[in-house]
Formats: structure tokens, C-alpha cells, sequence
């Protein structure tokens, strides 16, 4: 097995660990009395801890040429807090091992992202980015079948476990990237070295230079909107679900996460064409659309089948998003020696977005209803597509292709 293969096992077997038990979290506390604001409050705990972390880890991920051990630990430290949260499941101890989660989870992308870019360099990223999606997105679909069917047939509990031997895998597949295939220095977007130079070239710049960086500046506010509309949307399909007293859980929120996870797996491979073609711009705007208008659906929708197409919208923008945001740091960022540390940046503010979501949309959730909730995720998302359009002079030329025409002929 070269280290290709393996980079691409650790994104299948990665799939379900870097972000815990996810949409199942709120499922199981659902099920353990918890209310919707509770629920929504204890992830954006979590969610603030990582994001907190996200921007210092990139650096690290930056400056240490231990990337595969960096790995190794956040999933231990993951499975470690899933299956504390398993066996006491109270307010104070999932607050804090959701910190944990969200802190090792806040590594894994940096990490994968400087691993990738450190074994096929700038000129073959786009491409292996959307290799990498499209294998996370096989993976996620591999865990919600298999994972909800233990949760079926076991309870709940069984997808813990089944989370923690998709860890193991995912340390097996890391260890095997061979360190020699490794360039650190294009690892973190420096110069990339000459065949048989060892030296390390690339200075990284001053972290202040991320604040005067205009286009990182957009891409950052814009991900935080949309994960800031985005992030409840999956959690709040499954309470609704059990509100309602519908199906079981555990199906349910497998089949949302196996249909847009399978959708994501032809959307990653497209964005990564489409970026390689026409730049980055338009993989933005396919993706910042979607998510209006799956707001709106789920918002109307009165039984399971709805899920269908809100769950493909879903896909469509995680799927294009995946590979996109990467992908355009590293091209902002090339040549400075701090691509992981400001796509750590531009993860922070996504983690913003994403770790206020739940505890504003459960909030609304139990004071008004779920649908006034869907429409207000709806609302917010939208401020993220006018911003990027809006901003097309700013981030157009750095995105390549045809949006880098596109602001000097206006």
C-alpha cells in the first residue's frame, strides 16, 4: 500500500470519528430526557472549545513534522470522550468531553489537509482534495448504515463502539503513510522544495498578516453564515423526528446522514473539476445556494419522505464546501508558509458559525416550533450567498479560472 492509498483510507475510517457521535449525540441525550435548548446548548459548548483551539492547532500542524501523531492522538482522545458521554450522560461531563471532541476534531482537517498537500504538493491538490471528500463521504455513508443498524438492533449505545473500531482503522491507515513521502515545507504552502533539496526555504509569515488578508477576511465571515445556518439543520431533522413520535431514531438519522453522504461523494469530485476548470468562485456560489433553499424544505416538510431532498441539498453543499474551502486557502496562502494556520483561522470563524447554531436553533425550537427554526436557518444562509457575490472584486482573483477574469471585466 503506498501513502496515497493509505491518506485515502485515513479519510474513510476518519469519516466517522472526527466529529464523535455527531447527529446521533442528540438523538441519544434526546432519549435521556434532555430538552432541545439543553441539547443545542451542550454541543455549542463543545463547538466553542474546538473552535477556540482550531487557528493554535493549525500552527502546529504548521510548524511539526509529527502530522501522523497528531492524528493518532485526536482519535484516541475522541473515542475516549464518546464513551465517557456513553456511560454518564450528565450536563457537566458532556459539556466537558464534548470540549474534548471538539478540540481533537478541530486537528483532523489542518492535519489531513497539510498531510495531503505535503505528499502530492500545490499542483495535485485540487484533485486529491476531492479524492479525500469523496472517500470521507464514502466512509460517513459506510458508518450511518452500519452504525445505524447496531443502533437498531443494540440500541443506541452499539454505535459508541462501532465508532471506536473505525478509530482503530483510522490509526492503522495513518501509521502507514510513509514519513519519507512527506515534504514538510509544502505541507504548510512554503516554497516547494527542488527534487533532492532538503532544506527548508519557505519563511512563514507573521500571523497578523491573516487579519490584512481581504479575500481570507471574506471566505472566513462567509463559512462562518453558512455553518452558522447549516450546523443545526441535520441535529434538528432527528428531535424533530422523536417530537413527533415517528419512525426510530436510530434509522431515521442514519438514512438523513446516508443520503446526503451520498450525494456529497459525486459533489466533492465535481468541485474538485470545476476548481481545476473554472476556479473556485463558482464552487462558492453552487454551494452557498443550496442551503437557502434546503432550510425552506425542511421547514415545510410533514413526513420522512421530505428528508430526501433536503438531505441531497445537504449534500450538494457540504460535498462542494469540502473541497473548496482547502482548496482556496491554500491557493491565498501560497508561498507564505501558513496555509494551515489560516485554513486553522478560517476554521475558527466556520466553528463560530457552526458552534452557535444549535443553541440558537434549539432555543427557537422550543420557545416557537421547528419550522420557525428551519426558516430562520434558511434566512441566515442566505447572508452568506450575497456576501460572497457581493464580494467578487475582493475574493475573485485569488479564486482562479474563470472568477478571476470575472471581477476585472466588470
Amino acid at each position: 500500500m503506498n501513502s496515497i492509498q493509505s491518506l485515502n483510507g485515513l479519510n474513510f475510517f476518519m469519516a466517522d470519528v472526527r466529529d464523535g457521535l455527531g447527529p446521533f449525540l442528540g438523538v441519544f441525550l434526546q432519549q435521556k430526557g434532555w430538552s432541545p435548548a439543553e441539547i443545542g446548548l451542550v454541543m455549542t459548548l463543545g463547538g466553542y472549545a474546538g473552535m477556540i483551539a482550531t487557528t493554535p492547532l493549525g500552527a502546529l500542524v504548521d510548524s511539526t513534522t509529527a502530522k501522523r501523531a497528531i492524528m493518532v492522538v485526536a482519535s484516541i482522545a475522541i473515542i475516549v470522550a464518546s464513551m465517557i458521554t456513553l456511560f454518564a450522560p450528565t450536563f457537566p461531563v458532556t459539556v466537558a468531553t464534548q470540549a474534548v471532541t471538539g478540540i481533537a476534531g478541530a486537528v483532523v482537517v489542518p492535519a489531513i489537509a497539510g498531510l495531503t498537500l505535503g505528499l502530492v504538493k500545490q499542483t495535485g491538490f485540487a484533485h486529491q482534495l476531492g479524492r479525500n471528500e469523496a472517500f470521507n463521504h464514502a466512509g460517513n455513508v459506510f458508518a450511518a448504515v452500519a452504525g445505524g443498524a447496531a443502533g437498531y438492533f443494540f440500541g443506541l449505545a452499539a454505535i459508541f463502539y462501532f465508532m471506536a473500531g473505525m478509530a482503530f482503522f483510522a490509526i492503522i491507515a495513518v501509521l502507514t503513510i510513509k514519513p519519507e513521502d512527506i515534504d514538510h515545507v509544502a505541507a504548510r504552502g512554503a516554497a516547494e522544495k527542488a527534487e533532492g533539496d532538503t532544506s527548508d526555504t519557505g519563511q512563514a509569515t507573521s500571523y497578523a498578516a491573516l487579519l490584512t488578508n481581504a479575500p481570507l477576511i471574506i471566505l472566513a465571515v462567509t463559512l462562518m453564515l453558512f455553518h452558522l445556518g447549516n450546523a443545526a439543520m441535520l441535529p434538528l431533522l432527528g428531535q424533530a423526528l422523536v417530537a413527533r413520535g415517528a419512525g426510530d431514531p436510530s434509522a431515521f438519522t442514519a438514512a438523513t446522514v446516508v443520503v446526503a453522504q451520498l450525494t456529497m461523494i459525486p459533489m466533492a469530485l465535481l468541485a474538485a473539476r470545476l476548481a481545476e476548470t473554472r476556479g473556485y468562485w463558482i464552487v462558492f456560489v453552487l454551494a452557498l445556494a443550496s442551503l437557502p433553499l434546503r432550510g425552506v424544505l425542511a421547514a415545510t416538510i410533514s413526513d420522512s419522505w421530505g428528508l430526501i431532498p433536503v438531505q441531497m441539498l445537504d449534500g450538494v453543499g457540504a460535498g462542494l464546501l469540502g473541497v473548496a474551502t482547502p482548496g482556496l486557502t491554500a491557493r491565498i496562502l501560497k508561498g507564505t508558509g501558513n496555509v494551515n494556520v489560516g485554513l486553522g483561522a478560517v476554521m475558527t470563524m466556520q466553528g463560530v458559525g457552526a458552534a452557535t447554531s444549535p443553541a440558537f436553533a434549539g432555543f427557537i425550537a422550543e420557545r416557537v416550533n421547528y419550522a420557525t427554526a428551519f426558516f430562520a436557518l434558511a434566512a441566515i444562509a442566505a447572508l452568506a450567498l450575497i456576501l460572497w457575490i457581493g464580494a467578487t472584486r475582493i475574493v475573485g482573483p485569488a479564486c482562479g479560472g474563470a472568477a478571476k477574469a470575472a471581477p476585472a471585466a466588470a
